[in-house]
């Protein structure tokens, strides 16, 4: 396994084509804007280097024997699901941020059930591909990108009826030695902090669409592949002398549109090819791991919950009845939501491939919850830090000749805690409801792994509403004929 530098060194050995602002970047790993996310990734190979984090952080790989880094994991059992729920609190909670892992963690898994189940019914040869894929992902100790979400152009037409047929990844080539392929992916979670991207459908494809009925893999170096930057709110603090206007001085979370022009991909790193009647399955499959995944929002609320009973202690308001129950409901919701994903992989099962699926019902239940929770805890930790945190001025201020005595003398709270560490802690606070981890911790919450409906329409075809009738009927005497 890789260390955190290792992993920082192999990005430096990257090409990757980056734009940011209108520029290209140059030195994609040492950008003031792109490190703190870069950062966030590394932590995962640090944690996963410590003796007292290696049972949740590690695991034996199915395929090779060896001792593997978790994110390159297939789930062999129902420990493996649990640990990986555990995997998420535990990162989030140490970034206060998203650190980025976790879809390619659950696009390989979902991988490689799908794959198995073409093969069972056409007698291609997808997982056996798929396989050597991951030998080489956990060899190598990769950070792999999944790549689902499309632009999608006008949502009232199917892919191959967009005036512009490029607004989905299709195939526009077919070569004996692999395909061609063009589009664009957005919202991709730390794609230009990863070795791989791999491609899949974002929605179920029709015999029409098969085109854009395909799953693939490539070096997120390879020729064609163009990065934009997505921008976040106050991102260009970072840019700026100090850190504390930053909030989080350590870590950060960061998206790309990636776009594909003309790319070749070579056969074996082709996992599905206009198997239009497995994409629904494999987009599926993807959702509900990455429902699951959300127990990182857990991590990320123990951070504010911590940060908002801080301030309240440097405000002197913390013995204040309505103070404390603000923190009890914080703390209830955000438990609730670490219920949601420990249940969802306690009930899990094994795939006719042999890996380990969350139970779907559930995994969508814990998601529903995620695009509510998080925003009301991030409301009571608005409300219990108070006004200052949007009307501060800036660190320069703080530690001007002419004007820094009295930033201190105004700006403080309790006698006994400096100024700035009450500045700090609000500062805190507004990064992760209101500026860059925000995105990570309030915008993701909501649509990562899909929006709201998404989750309720999953939610209608799990749930089994004969059944209830039927107990319900039971109960009251009801017999029909």
């Amino acid at each position: 396994m890789m260390t955190a530098e290792e992993y920082e060194e192999s990005l430096r050995r990257l090409n990757l084509n980056v734009y940011m602002f209108g520029e290209r970047v140059e030195n994609v790993v040492d950008n003031p804007i792109i490190r703190p996310s870069m950062k966030a990734v590394a932590a995962t190979y640090e944690l996963a280097n410590r003796p007292e984090h290696e049972d949740i952080m590690t695991a034996t790989s199915h395929v090779t024997g060896k001792k593997i880094n978790r994110f390159t994991h297939i789930h062999q059992s129902i420990d493996d699901l649990v640990k990986k729920s555990k995997m998420g609190r535990l990162l989030g909670a140490y970034t206060g941020c998203c650190f980025q892992r976790c879809v390619g963690m659950d696009t390989l898994n979902a991988l490689s059930m799908t794959t198995y189940d073409i093969d069972a019914k056409y007698g291609t040869d997808y997982n056996k591909r798929f396989i050597e894929y991951l030998k080489y992902v956990q060899e190598k100790d990769l950070v792999c990108c999944g790549a689902m979400t499309d632009p999608k152009g006008d949502r009232s037409l199917r892919p191959h009826q967009q005036k512009d047929p490029d607004l989905y990844v299709r195939v526009v080539e077919e070569r004996a030695d692999g395909i061609v392929v063009r589009g664009a992916k957005v919202h991709q979670t730390g794609a230009v902090n990863s070795h791989e991207i791999i491609v899949m459908p974002t929605i179920t494809m029709r015999e029409e669409d098969k085109d854009y009925a395909i799953s693939f893999a490539l070096p997120s170096d390879a020729k064609g592949i163009t990065y934009v930057i997505g921008r976040q709110s106050c991102d260009t603090r970072k840019l700026e002398q100090g850190d504390i206007d930053r909030g989080n001085i350590y870590f950060g979370g960061l998206e790309a549109l990636v776009i594909f022009d003309d790319v070749f991909v070579p056969w074996e790193r082709v996992f599905m090819y206009k198997e239009y009647d497995f994409s629904g399955q494999l987009v599926e499959q993807f959702a509900s791991y990455h429902r699951q995944s959300y127990s990182c929002k857990v991590g990320l609320g123990d951070v504010l919950i911590g940060a908002a009973q801080t301030i309240a202690e440097y405000n002197g308001v913390d013995r204040a009845s309505h103070i404390k129950d603000k923190i009890i409901e914080m703390n209830h919701l955000n438990e609730t939501l670490y219920c949601g994903a420990i249940a969802c992989a306690s009930e899990g099962h094994r795939e006719p491939s042999g890996t380990y699926y969350v139970n779907t019902l559930l995994a969508n239940v814990h998601k529903q919850n995620v695009t509510r929770f998080p925003f009301e805890i991030a409301r009571l930790a608005q409300d219990i830090a108070g006004g200052l945190m949007v009307t501060l001025p800036s660190e320069r201020d703080f530690r001007s000749s002419d004007i820094g005595k009295w930033m201190d003398k105004y700006y403080k709270g309790r006698s006994d805690i400096p100024t700035e560490y009450r500045i700090r802690m609000l500062r805190l606070i507004e990064n992760m409801t209101l500026g860059t981890a925000a995105v990570g911790y309030l915008t993701e919450s909501m649509h990562g792994a899909g929006s709201p409906q998404a989750q309720r329409i999953m939610i209608s075809r799990q749930v089994n509403l004969k059944q209830k009738q039927r107990l319900a009927k039971k109960l009251c005497g009801i017999v029909e004929e």
